[in-house]
């Protein structure tokens, strides 16, 4: 029998993304989402029930949300469960059921376009254009300028 693991969330941000780097040199972003949901009980009133929920995310990703996001944003996060396994300083076996995120979209103005205009917020689809640009000289051509073995004369 195929398997699916597959979590849609859209909620916003219980704090500021925790972002961090490996050994290697990847990031990862931790972040909190709250989800709300309103519902009506049977004896006609409104209730609110909110779930907590971590996601992780990795790459350049994660460093465009921690750029971009603060606590409040609204996101869009697509992932998989992801079950974490450890055991505490005490020896005792501890677990936790996160989202790790393929995608996170953001849905609203982020802390970058605080007190400005706004601006587009990136998604993770559009990272390529998001990235600084590499070190060193650029090629001269990007620019319009031939090089100058290209000048005929």
């Amino acid at each position: 029998m195929a398997s699916l693991n597959k979590v849609f969330l859209m909620g916003n941000l219980t704090r500021d993304p925790d972002v961090r780097y490996t050994p290697k040199g990847t990031a990862v972003a931790d972040i909190s989402m709250a989800i709300n949901m309103v519902y009506r009980t049977q004896d006609g009133s409104d209730r609110e029930e909110v779930v907590y929920v971590d996601v992780v995310t990795w790459g350049r990703q994660a460093e465009t949300c921690g750029q971009y996001l603060s606590k409040g944003s609204p996101v869009f996060v697509e992932g998989r469960l992801q079950l974490d396994q450890w055991e505490d300083k005490d020896g005792q076996k501890r677990s936790r059921l996160r989202v790790r995120a393929e995608r996170v979209q953001f849905l609203g103005r982020g802390k970058a376009s605080e007190g400005k205009a706004p601006a587009p917020a990136p998604s993770s689809e559009g990272q390529a254009a998001q990235r600084p640009p590499a070190p060193g000289p650029a090629p001269a051509e990007e620019h319009g300028h031939p090089e100058e073995d290209d000048i005929p004369f």
